[in-house]
């Protein structure tokens, strides 16, 4: 039965069957490995199984010397730096890793694949250094780490997910032996671009969540500052049909079904809102099309053998070039770069809902002088935006040669990767901050009520947090937000989660 094809909609769930079916059928790896093994009997050369790798590739390594060739392989380019991934990438890098040796294309032995899935079916997740791929030859050097707790070298993460374990302690607590790699077998391992994968599916696949939570924060924004549904109207869509501005008009005009407010002031004499309001479908818009793209990338790549050479089903053996991570590298700028823009424009609604306009309180509290309000919080999101300007220089633009000038272009999609993580992370504050900031604002329009979404969303902040009117630790309003965004509380209560199609009715 062929391993389904990962979608990042479901990944987590598609890759629990991928792992399921490994773990009862894995005769493509049995294959592959016989594939192998009958090409290198016949006493030909194939990289990295019987010569040496990158500009050794032309040294011939005798059979006696094979086995240990792929232990030096994990030893000597397990060079990782930096603050460890997260427990949860690392996991995700080595169900990747074993998604894609479970094809059969990589001629992988059949111990070295089975202990790997013991780690997995165990909870054991290897500690990778987040520094040291060029995003070229594969992730090599975090992908080295993520192996070397087979032949017992390396560490785990403890079950908390908090403290390394050394790898030779957890493999004697689990009745494991150190395995012998067989030839090829740590050249599998470490060819591959799960490294760079993982972190891309990671971000993107919560993306979808942040994108509607934007929307959802706009639309609380434009009610507390009473501005106008005009151009978000469906006809104004039509005559520039991008598919995520139409997105994000429709959900805009659905959260504001049956406003008070918005009637309030409907034929009030403002003519154009700031192009922070008025221009949300056509910035938002932009974001949700740029990160569907990127998504498509991502999902492709996870579906793809990135393996070198690839042992290939009528038993040729190829080298070629699928571990170069250029097409991720591109894809994984893009998204940064359309997070990033989603906080730029959210940081300046966080500093119009501050300056007083139509009747709200300068800086979002009674008595300000003695209180600052929520002046500081903006100064936040604004040192987070500027930072994201400074993480969005691309780096797929960049190459430096490595291996004496063999692998003489590189990707630094590993670089992305990595950029891109963080990225998320202060999209994702600055996002908490508006989402506050919204609500504190919205609390003085009572008794007129917002539109229907709006005021539910508003609802369940105020179930976890409490209106404000004097100075207060503002950090202990984050965690709670943070909490929200990452649940589907505020989409739900929205209605936002479930509506897939967009709207073409105008309140």
């Amino acid at each position: 039965m062929p391993l389904p094809r990962l979608r990042l909609a479901q990944l987590y769930e598609d890759l629990e069957v991928s792992m399921a079916q490994l773990c009862q059928d894995d005769s493509a790896v049995a294959a592959s490995r016989a594939r192998l093994e009958t090409a290198l009997a016949s006493g030909g050369t194939i990289y990295g199984v019987n010569t040496g790798f990158g500009a050794l590739a032309r040294t011939r390594i005798a059979a006696e010397h094979q086995q240990l060739l792929q232990r030096n392989l994990l030893l000597s380019h397990a060079v990782g730096v930096g603050e460890p991934l997260p427990p949860a990438i690392s996991r995700l890098m080595l169900r990747l890793k074993l998604h894609a040796l479970g094809q059969g294309y990589s001629g992988v032995s059949l111990p070295t694949f089975r202990r790997l899935l013991d780690f997995d079916r165990r909870g054991r997740i290897p500690v990778v250094p987040s520094r040291g791929s060029v995003g070229a030859s594969g992730d090599l050097a975090p992908l080295a780490h993520l192996c070397l707790p087979l032949i017992g070298q390396g560490a785990f993460w403890d079950e908390t997910g908090t403290r390394c374990r050394p790898a030779a302690e957890v493999l004697a607590e689990e009745g494991w032996e150190p395995l012998e790699l067989a030839a090829k077998d740590g050249l599998a391992l470490i060819n591959g671009t799960q490294f760079m994968s993982a972190c891309g599916a990671y971000v993107l696949e919560k993306a979808q969540r942040l994108l509607d939570l934007y929307d959802l924060a706009a639309a609380m924004s434009l009610e507390a500052l009473q501005g106008s549904i005009k151009p978000f109207d469906s006809r104004v869509m039509e005559l520039r049909p991008y598919a995520g501005a139409i997105q994000v008009a429709a959900h805009i005009r659905f959260l504001l079904q049956e406003s008070q407010i918005l009637e309030s002031h409907r034929h009030c004499g403002k003519v154009q809102d700031p192009y922070c309001l008025r221009c949300v479908p056509q910035v938002h818009g932009a974001s949700r099309d740029a990160l569907t793209w990127a998504s498509t990338i991502v999902e492709t790549e996870l579906n793809s053998i990135t393996d070198n050479p690839l042992v290939l089903s009528d038993g040729d053996i190829l080298s070629a070039g699928h571990f170069h991570g250029q097409p991720l590298s591109i894809a994984l700028d893009t998204a940064a770069m359309a997070l990033a823009t989603l906080a730029c424009i959210a940081e300046r609604r966080i500093y119009l809902l501050l300056e007083g306009h139509d009747g709200l309180p300068r800086l979002l509290m009674r008595q300000t002088g003695l209180n600052s309000g929520f002046m500081i919080p903006q100064y936040t999101a604004a040192a987070l935006v500027s930072e994201n300007k400074v993480l969005c220089h691309p780096a797929c633009v960049d190459s430096i040669p490595t291996s004496l000038g063999q692998e003489d272009h590189v990707s630094m999609g590993s670089v992305a990767a990595l950029k891109l993580l963080q990225v998320y992370d202060n999209v994702e504050t600055v996002l908490a901050i508006e989402l506050l900031t919204a609500a504190q604002a919205l609390d003085y329009r009572h008794p007129l009520r917002p539109g229907r979404g709006v005021e539910a969303a508003h609802q369940r902040i105020r179930s976890h947090i409490p209106h404000r009117e004097a100075d207060y630790l503002f950090h202990e309003d984050l965690q709670p937000m943070f909490r929200l965004i990452r649940s589907d509380e505020l989409l739900l209560a929205s209605g936002l989660r479930d509506r897939h199609r967009p709207s073409h009715e105008n309140p």
